[in-house]
C-alpha cells in the first residue's frame, strides 16, 4: 500500500508555514560578505553536531567538540563521545555536499550515510545494511519496552517506500511537511541497531537543502529539539500503541509536525535576525569573521549585557570557572576583550575596540 501520512493541516501549521517562507525569502535576499557566510556556516554545523549528539547521551560540550572537529585535540577518557561527533560532522558534510548536486533520495545516500555517521570520521567508511533482527526500545531504567519497530524482514519494503514518497511528494507537498514526515518515519521504521535519531535528523537537513529550505547553510534544527527534549520525544511518541504494527504505522502525526514546524520557524526567524545584525554591521564584517567559533558564540553577550563576566563566558561556552578566568584573560591579551571592571570579585569585560 505504500507510504502514506496521516495529517491534517490546521491554521497553526498553516500559519508557521507562512513564516518559514518569510524567513526564507528575507535570508534569500539579504547580501552578506561571502567570508562572513562560510564563518556562520561552519557555526551552525558545530552547534548541530553537538546538539545532536548530545540528544543521544554525548557527554561532549560545545567548546569540547570545537576542541575535537576544529583543533584536533583530544577529550581525556571521551573516545567514543569523539567518535560520535567526528562521524556526525562528517555525515552532515556529505549531507549538505549531497543535497547540492541532487534532487532526489535514494536508498544507497541513505546507507551511505549512516555509515559515515557511524564511522567516526572515515572518509570511506562502509554502506551500513538495515538491521537483520528486532530492535526493542527499552526504558533504561525499568526495562519496560517503550516501542516494538516492525519486523526486520519488513524494513526494506518500509524504507522503499518512505524514499519514493518523500521523492513524489516534495513537488506538491510543503517541503517543511515533506521533511517532518521523513523524519518521523524513519525513526519509527528504525531501520538500523543504533544511529537512527542522527540518521532521521540528517534525512531531514537533505530533504530541506535539496528542495531550497537550506537557509544557506546557517541554521540548525538540532538546538531546538535539544532544549525541548521531553517535547521532541512526546511528538514523535504518537498513536495508542507501542507497536508498529497496533497503530504506529498509521497515526495522526499532526501534533508532531506541528511540533517540527514550530522548532523550524524559531530557527529560521533566528537566522534571519542574525543576518540582520551581520548585514547591518558594516565594516565589522571583515572584524567578525576573523572571530574563532567560541568568540563568536559568546558575541551576542553583548546585544544584552555592556560587560560580561567570566561565569557568563564559562556557563554558555561549557567550561569550569577557572577555565573561564583562563580564557578571558587570553582574550585580552588578543583585544578581544578589555578589561571594565578590574576587581578580582566583580570583574567584568566589554568588547575590545575593534568590536
Amino acid at each position: 500500500m505504500g507510504f502514506e501520512p496521516n495529517y491534517t493541516i490546521s491554521s497553526e501549521i498553516a500559519r508557521d508555514l507562512m513564516r518559514i517562507e518569510s524567513a526564507r525569502e528575507a535570508v534569500a535576499n539579504l547580501p552578506l560578505n561571502e567570508r562572513v557566510l562560510a564563518g556562520l556556516r561552519q557555526t551552525a554545523r558545530l552547534v548541530s553536531t553537538h546538539y545532536s549528539t548530545q540528544i543521544e547521551g554525548n557527554r561532549l560540550t560545545q567548546a569540547e567538540v570545537e576542541q575535537v572537529l576544529v583543533r584536533g585535540e583530544h577529550i581525556p577518557q571521551r573516545r567514543r563521545d569523539e567518535k560520535e561527533v567526528k562521524g556526525y560532522y562528517a555525515a552532515l558534510d556529505h549531507a549538505e555536499s549531497y543535497a547540492t548536486d541532487h534532487t532526489r533520495i535514494t536508498e544507497p545516500y541513505i546507507r551511505k550515510l549512516h555509515g559515515l555517521l557511524m564511522g567516526g570520521g572515515k572518509t570511506r567508511p562502509k554502506p551500513t545494511p538495515y538491521r537483520d533482527g528486532q530492535n526493542v526500545i527499552r526504558n533504561a531504567p525499568s526495562g519496560e519496552i517503550v516501542y516494538m519497530p516492525p519486523e526486520a524482514a519488513d524494513v526494506p519494503a518500509l524504507m522503499k517506500d518512505l524514499v519514493t514518497w518523500i521523492n513524489q511528494h516534495a513537488a506538491n507537498v510543503p517541503v517543511p511537511i515533506v521533511a517532518a514526515a521523513g523524519h518521523y518515519q524513519f525513526a519509527t521504521i528504525h531501520p538500523y541497531y543504533d544511529g537512527n535519531g542522527r540518521a532521521a535528523r540528517l534525512l531531514t537537513n537533505t530533504i530541506l537543502h535539496q528542495h531550497g529550505y537550506g537557509l544557506r547553510g546557517i541554521y540548525n534544527l538540532e538546538e531546538y529539539y535539544a532544549q525541548n527534549l521531553r517535547e521532541y520525544y512526546q511528538a514523535l511518541d504518537v498513536g495508542d500503541g507501542h507497536n508498529y504494527y497496533m497503530g504506529r504505522a498509521k497515526a495522526d502525526i499532526s501534533g508532531w509536525v506541528s511540533y517540527f514546524l514550530s522548532g523550524m520557524t524559531a530557527s529560521f526567524e533566528a537566522v534571519r535576525e542574525k543576518m540582520l545584525d551581520s548585514t547591518h554591521a558594516g565594516d565589522r564584517s571583515d572584524w567578525i569573521i576573523s572571530l574563532d567559533a567560541r568568540q563568536r558564540k559568546v558575541l551576542p553577550l553583548f546585544d544584552e549585557w555592556a560587560e560580561i563576566t567570566t561565569s557568563q563566558i564559562a556557563k554558555l561556552l561549557g567550561l569550569s570557572p577557572r577555565g573561564g578566568r583562563a580564557l578571558a584573560q587570553k582574550w585580552v591579551q588578543e583585544g578581544f576583550l578589555v578589561i571594565a571592571n578590574p576587581s578580582k570579585r566583580g570583574r567584568t569585560y566589554r568588547l575590545g575596540a575593534t568590536g
